[in-house]
């Protein structure tokens, strides 16, 4: 069968055994009439008044919103935003918007245009979150003792609108919500306690889960302790089209965009697989091997112990060397003794928690890498196999396994996240 994997910005069809099962989301359609949609959840928000009587005038307003790596429409969803704070009658001056990188690279600035739109750039002030700038940091603390530096032109606005979009995530439960907050405009101690090998150690850190979950639950307290404002975080299908928005309060908002999230996306699986080829979602999401764990992490839900996962994933951004993920790889002689060393180590490396995923999966499953964007040195330096084709490669497991091979692809990627239910 010819199947069409998210890869890049324009797919990649391979042919796979007629035995292969397919493991997709449920594909709903763009939301009719979506601007208006977006404009509706603004005035008739959940558990929240409509944003127009939460903003006065003489207030001053941040919103947050999400990087290059993520699918976030924000050249959709923020001139909705915008227009109806002019509408209000709050002047451009009075508007930030903050970039919530976390500990991710900053943004060029075509890249910005390619974000946001030229007619925000140019005519708001648009700030990139550092982790580590002590100026632009502040600290809060929660009623339960939790403390954390925060972007103090978020903290010291009158209005905080939090935007952003929701998909499962490998140990957060879900994106979105709370996440916009920590780690999106956090600094680096707070995003460290909060990835540290003992949070993620916890199984109830994985996918699709928030209550219980202590990743989520820590970002959730400090989240609530800055007094947000407002939140508008959208659902999206394959082809990044709006198919729900969720706006309002933080919490009941986001509870309620996770659920029609699990519904759509999470998928019962009866019985592991020998072998499961998946992709990282297609670009902005594959752009590098760093983010495409989560796709390899995605796959390791359904893979048997002994199994083989294939990943095809572009990295147009490479590793990328920058950071601490490709040098915490290279620092070992093999993926035990690294996982070993994270997971006894107090100190928290930035980065590590995208290791000791990735590790993790490598301990119970061989896991291959399909890529243009990375050399066959750059993935074996990740204790990674390259695959220069995946039919072949399919072919050569499946004279391995047997004759009983159970295998299977998730053409989406993380956009589906399978379970086993025995």
């Amino acid at each position: 069968m010819k199947l069409k994997l998210a890869y890049g910005l324009s797919g990649l069809t391979i042919n796979l055994p007629d035995n292969c099962d397919i493991i997709a989301p449920r594909f709903i359609p763009e939301l009719p009439r979506i601007k208006e949609r977006l404009l509706h959840s603004l005035r008739q928000p959940i558990s929240s008044q409509p944003l127009h009587h939460l903003v006065k005038k003489e207030d001053k307003v941040v919103i947050v919103h999400t990087d290059i790596t993520r699918a976030t429409p924000n050249k959709l969803i923020l001139p909705i935003i915008l227009n109806e704070l002019e509408q209000i009658g709050i002047p451009q001056s009075q508007i930030t918007l903050i970039n919530g990188l976390g500990t991710h690279r900053k943004q060029n600035h075509s890249e910005m245009i390619e974000l946001l739109g030229k007619k925000i750039v140019e005519n708001y002030q648009c700030l990139q979150h550092d982790p580590d700038n002590q100026q632009f940091l502040k600290p809060v603390r929660t009623e339960g003792g939790n403390q954390a530096l925060i972007h103090r032109v978020y903290l010291d606005a009158d209005v905080r609108i939090l935007t952003g979009f929701i998909e499962p995530h490998f140990f957060a439960g879900f994106s979105g919500g709370p996440k916009s907050v920590l780690p999106a405009i956090a600094g680096t101690e707070a995003i460290h306690h909060n990835h540290s090998s003992r949070m993620l150690s916890d199984p109830q850190a994985t996918w699709g889960i928030t209550r219980g979950n202590p990743v989520w639950e820590n970002m959730l307290d400090i989240a609530q302790a800055t007094r947000p404002t407002f939140i508008l975080n959208v659902a999206l299908n394959s082809d990044h089209q709006i198919t729900g928005v969720f706006a309002g309060d933080l919490e009941q908002a986001h509870q309620q965009g996770c659920q029609f999230v699990k519904d759509n996306a999470m998928i019962k699986v009866n019985e592991p697989y020998d072998i499961v080829i998946t992709s990282n979602s297609g670009y902005p999401l594959d752009q590098n091997l760093y983010q495409s764990v989560k796709g390899i992490s995605t796959a390791d839900q359904i893979t048997k112990n002994g199994g083989t996962i294939i990943i095809a994933t572009a990295c147009c951004d490479g590793l990328p060397e920058s950071g601490n993920y490709s040098r915490l790889l290279a620092s070992s002689s093999s993926p035990t003794s690294l996982l070993e060393k994270l997971s006894v180590s107090k100190q928290v490396i930035q980065e590590q928690w995208q290791v000791i995923k990735q590790l993790k999966v490598q301990y119970k499953a061989d896991v291959f890498v399909y890529s243009d964007g990375l050399s066959d040195e750059q993935i074996s330096q990740c204790f990674l196999l390259p695959c220069h084709d995946i039919e072949k490669t399919v072919s050569t497991l499946l004279n391995k396994y047997g004759s009983k091979t159970r295998i299977c692809a998730l053409p989406q990627g993380p956009q589906t996240i399978p379970y086993l239910d025995y």
